[in-house]
């Protein structure tokens, strides 16, 4: 009969995974970000994007895409829907045209004041410190940067 509780850590064990800790984590945020978005009209990914955006308007395509970590084949559709919804425009470089620029609109500018009151929502729920939410973004951060290190050198 197998053991519910054994006494060395099976490595298969879903408790064990960390990539799980992370996986629900990120599902929890997401479940918990999805009523507020969903009042700006916004998806996450397009939440992202407008986040850039209000920090930097008129970035190109690709300094977006590297923000985000994201490539353009992603990154385009969500601009698309973005420029439907009139908060961003997308105009070709008069410097260099193979570069697109992303430029916010009248109503993209506004909608930041909207989003305001997501970050306050956010943060009451984690519960802790602003520098424990410091301390575990930067060690999220550092993880992620490590694993897109080992997937960048490990042979397919």
């Amino acid at each position: 009969m197998p053991q519910e509780h054994p006494t060395a850590v099976d490595p298969l064990r879903l408790d064990a995974q960390l990539c799980f800790a992370v996986y629900s984590a990120a599902h929890a945020y997401n479940r918990l970000y999805r009523p507020l978005l969903d009042r700006l009209r916004l998806t996450y990914p397009q939440y992202l994007v407008m986040l850039v955006l209000w920090e930097i308007d008129g970035p190109t395509v690709k300094t977006l895409g590297k923000r985000l970590l994201l490539d353009s084949g992603t990154l385009t559709p969500l601009l698309k829907r973005l420029e439907a919804a009139g908060l961003l425009v997308r105009e070709r470089s008069a410097i260099d045209e193979r570069q697109v620029l992303i430029r916010l609109t009248d109503a993209g500018r506004a909608l930041k004041l909207e989003a305001a009151s997501v970050p306050p929502v956010i943060g009451g729920a984690f519960g802790g410190s602003q520098a424990d939410a410091k301390l575990l973004r930067e060690t999220l951060i550092d993880l992620r940067d490590r694993l897109n290190t080992k997937a960048d050198t490990t042979p397919a």
